[in-house]
């Protein structure tokens, strides 16, 4: 039996360019298609792009929004892109509500498009992560797996610890 996996993309650094008229880090659209792409990914996903935001800028309408399509969609696997600042609250949202399906979350310190991107190896993680763990909340960052209450980010040296 082949078992699907939905990604549902949400923003955060990750999915962050330059903008070479301002010099601001922008959302144009997801690079999540072409990271599975390079790292010759087979695992089937479902990919479907709920926002483009910066964590920071995430609300609790947001996170609803991110609930329902976990809520919604028939996959028991997902993996969801996020903000590393805010993910802690949007997975304390989900394991609230959600149950019976397994859930990462994931994000990036350095954007994708940028050299030195953890972004590849942490959706790699995660790919891989989502389909050997039993159901839960998880957030997979810098090579480690956390059960969603178990995790916070060290923002003094950049990792989830």
């Amino acid at each position: 039996m082949k078992t699907s996996i939905r990604l549902l993309v949400t923003g955060g650094t990750i999915d962050k360019q330059y903008n070479e008229l301002n010099g601001e880090l922008i959302f144009a659209e997801t690079h999540i298609t072409k990271m599975l792409a390079q790292a010759r990914c087979k695992a089937d996903i479902q990919i479907e792009t709920l926002m483009l935001k910066d964590s920071l800028e995430m609300h609790d309408a947001d996170r609803e929004v991110i609930l329902q399509a976990c809520q919604s969609c028939d996959e028991s696997l997902l993996i969801i892109t996020h903000g590393t600042d805010t993910m802690t609250l949007t997975a304390e949202h989900l394991a609230a509500q959600l149950k019976n399906k397994t859930v990462v979350l994931l994000g990036a310190m350095i954007p994708y498009a940028f050299k030195g991107s953890d972004a590849l190896f942490n959706l790699g993680t995660a790919v891989a992560a989502v389909q050997c763990l039993p159901a839960n909340i998880y957030i997979t960052m810098n090579g480690k797996v956390f059960v969603w209450d178990k995790v916070a980010k060290n923002r003094q040296i950049g990792v989830f610890e």
